[in-house]
């Protein structure tokens, strides 16, 4: 089925039907963006509702707005955010604690978004392979420079906005991760616990300085969000009108250059007195106010089992994902189709 097809079934679609459609994608998408690994727009291709939620991006943004194209938004949006809020917390605490399985699994998940864009990308052309190294290139040396990387922390907040910006972009395209992308923003952690604070002001009555801090996270990423699915992603489809090709190379390579920041065997280490923090010296007693999620990351040599378990784990997430994205396949008869379409 293709594009132009589904958007008719979106049309013609009970309204009862629509909504249930929608929540059930957006449900998805909050898992998605949780995920390093999971893109947004997959979950959504897999709900079948994804050329209509692309529609209603640009009819909305163009101040056109239809009644159906209201609901299908905010159910998708309403149900994203819900589980975004229940689930964020525990999603921390098993990278911050399990971090070696967590990133294990979510290269396998990250590379298994390649097959999507290839087909996306076929037949290749030079412009594909040249844009491949320059995505590649940017995704390696975004993982490697200095302060990126799930340890850090804080409320910095243009690195707040950028996040929400990119975690928004990414829910326009099908085999991106905005929670990968968090990651090397380095701002995962830490929006991940803001989320989660907020949830607890919310819902646990956990007082005036829980809701705060949830807030300084959440409102900086909200506009970012906001920005981002107004600007940049209305920047991604013209990229991918204009230059579709050097576009999707560019796309296949953060894909493969992704896997340099998930190296699975890091975790945190405990700092000592004199480290630096933010720029400052820690003292005994500030280590002591630290969370986890803030301390530095260092690697470790595996044990033989870790090793096993880890290409184990790998693999679990490459399946994982390539079932998603049959899944997609099934609900618009091929993937060929709907993204390459509202590109």
């Amino acid at each position: 089925m293709t594009e132009p097809r589904l958007l008719e079934e979106a049309e013609r679609a009970p309204l009862p039907m629509l909504i249930l459609r929608s929540a059930c994608g957006g449900v998805l998408m909050g898992l998605a963006n949780l995920v390093p690994g999971i893109s947004g727009g997959t979950m959504l291709l897999a709900a079948g509702v994804y050329p209509a939620f692309i529609e209603a991006i640009a009819e909305v943004t163009r101040l056109r707005p239809r009644f159906r194209h209201l609901v299908l938004l905010g159910s998708v949006a309403g149900a994203a955010a819900l589980a975004i809020l229940l689930l964020a917390g525990p999603t921390k605490n098993l990278v911050v604690e399990r971090r070696w399985i967590m990133y294990s699994l979510f290269i396998g998940l990250t590379l298994g978004g390649l097959p999507l864009v290839w087909r996306l990308a076929k037949p290749a052309t030079p412009a594909v392979w040249a844009g491949a190294a320059v995505g590649f290139t940017l995704m390696v040396l975004m993982a490697l420079a200095p302060g990126n990387g799930a340890g850090s922390n804080g409320p910095a907040y243009g690195w707040l906005f950028l996040s929400g910006a990119a975690g928004a972009s990414a829910m326009i395209l099908p085999g991106v991760s905005g929670g990968y992308l968090l990651l090397l923003l380095g701002q995962y952690l830490a929006i991940l616990s803001g989320i989660d604070a907020l949830k607890t002001g919310l819902l646990e009555g956990g007082g005036s300085d829980a809701l705060v801090a949830g807030l300084r996270v959440v409102v900086p990423v909200g506009i970012g969000v906001l920005v981002g699915i107004v600007v940049v992603s209305n920047l991604i489809e013209a990229a991918l009108e204009r230059f579709p090709k050097a576009t999707l190379g560019v796309l296949l390579g953060l894909l493969l250059g992704a896997v340099v920041g998930l190296w699975p065997f890091q975790e945190g280490v405990r700092p000592t007195p004199g480290d630096l923090h933010d720029g400052e010296p820690l003292t005994a007693s500030a280590i002591a106010a630290l969370d986890p999620d803030e301390w530095p990351l260092e690697r470790f040599a595996p044990t033989g089992a870790q090793s096993a378990g880890a290409v184990g784990l790998a693999l679990l997430g490459l399946f994982g994902t390539l079932a998603i994205g049959r899944l997609g396949q099934g609900s618009d008869g091929g993937a060929d189709d709907a993204p390459a379409a509202s590109g």
